[in-house]
């Protein structure tokens, strides 16, 4: 097949072809790599129009709906798979056989627990530090201990890094929460699964025995397979970015955390739980639902709708159903839920939000779930990044893994001022 190019006619008169390229799924791009080599960059504010690499893991469609990890909808995933398979997927590009899972799951096990002296790193934090601060630090800090070992280009190095992180993340988020309350740490119980351990560090306490619920286990686990991975946006660009230039990979998710804690990335759920809070009581609905409807008022419904998903959010339904099995078995008396509740019957009725296409999204259930269960909103972006560590690192692992990978250095369009002769104003 004859090779694709686009044309650009530059103000000079000089006519630039550019090679542009065909995916599997998804978007042509237009190969603008030697653009610069003619004088010229692009302006992309956002990067809204800019692939910034190639990659085989994650395939989004907002406005079909649709998305696959490695080529599987996300419905079936969460339906039939668990997080720790959707691990191995993620990393390796396939699902795994029997064996493999088990010698998977067995690595994962072993790196459960981190250096006791990590633990008393957390006594250096102010007892009402967010976990999301400790987090930062607490994640950077786990290259002290790995440090005589890195080797970014080694293929060994790379995915015993990936088990150490996968493992230890739930570990330093549990422990962020327990410290911030002023309770002992709880450590990893490798017969547990990675869901039911998480759940358990979380709320069981020296003095008696946490059982998990079946139900709560399972609604946890889809919360993670929910936000494992979804293409490039901020914090995985971050990991990337940090990784392009040999940085070690718990610099690199120390970063991307980092770049999740903003309000306007990993912060939505919270964001829905605020908004919950302001509306306060089931009689207050229609007030709010008119002043959501009014151009003219600040007032934004939260949990409705996506950035990235013009139809509906793919992962939505999938926590819906999980939503209303918690809240049933549950039975929480919690005013808040009921105005959940009844957001979401008005969603899906309500013709404004029909006709636009408000759905509840992904953030809007598992918020609920959380609150439900009884974590506290400073936790959901922790547990989201928790969620989020495999796709960050396979991300990381497959950029190394590419021939040809260069450290990043996006251009700029300068207005600042032009040379000018220094001269003294002080006087």
């Amino acid at each position: 097949m004859a090779e694709i190019k686009a044309t650009i006619n530059l103000p000079n008169k000089q006519n630039v072809e550019l090679p542009i390229k065909q995916g599997s799924e998804g978007f042509d791009v237009i190969d603008i790599s030697q653009l610069g080599s003619h004088g010229y960059f692009t302006f992309d504010p956002g990067f809204l129009s800019t692939a910034s690499c190639e990659s085989s893991i994650t395939f989004i469609d907002g406005a079909k709906g649709i998305l696959l990890h490695r080529g599987y909808p996300i419905a079936e995933l969460a339906e039939k798979s668990s997080y720790l398979e959707l691990c191995y997927l993620l990393l390796h590009n396939e699902l795994p056989s029997t064996s493999q899972m088990d010698s998977f799951l067995r690595n994962i096990k072993s790196h459960t627990i981190v250096n006791e002296q990590l633990v008393n790193f957390f006594n250096g934090f102010r007892r009402d530090a967010h976990p999301m601060a400790m987090m930062c630090g607490a994640v950077a800090a786990l290259s002290s201990f790995y440090h005589d070992d890195i080797d970014v280009n080694d293929e060994a190095y790379r995915i015993t890094s990936a088990m150490r992180l996968i493992s230890k993340i739930p570990t330093l988020a549990a422990m962020s929460y327990k410290y911030s309350i002023g309770l002992p740490f709880i450590y990893p119980r490798n017969d547990l699964s990675y869901a039911a351990n998480f759940l358990n560090m979380m709320f069981a306490v020296p003095s008696e025995n946490y059982q998990v619920s079946p139900t709560i286990e399972k609604a946890m686990d889809r919360i993670f397979i929910l936000h494992a991975d979804h293409e490039q946006n901020a914090s995985t660009s971050t990991v990337r970015l940090a990784g392009s230039s040999g940085a070690n990979p718990f610099a690199c998710i120390a970063a991307g955390i980092a770049s999740l804690w903003g309000p306007a990335h990993g912060g939505a759920n919270e964001a829905c739980l605020t908004m919950l809070e302001e509306i306060g009581d089931v009689k207050n609905i229609p007030e709010f639902i008119r002043r959501s409807k009014d151009k003219n008022d600040p007032f934004r419904l939260m949990g409705f709708g996506h950035r990235v998903y013009k139809n509906f959010d793919p992962r939505a339904t999938v926590m819906r159903e999980t939503c209303h099995e918690v809240l049933t078995e549950l039975k929480v008396n919690d005013p808040l839920l009921d105005v959940a509740m009844e957001l979401e019957r008005i969603a899906l009725q309500d013709e404004y939000f029909v006709s636009k296409k408000l759905y509840p999204n992904v953030d809007f259930y598992s918020g609920i779930i959380m609150k439900a269960i009884g974590i506290p909103t400073s936790m959901f972006t922790v547990i989201f990044a928790l969620s989020r560590t495999v796709g960050w690192i396979s991300h990381w692992k497959e950029m190394l893994e590419q021939p040809g990978h260069k450290i990043g250095r996006p251009r700029q369009l300068y207005t600042g001022y032009s040379q000018r002769e220094y001269k003294s104003k002080a006087k």
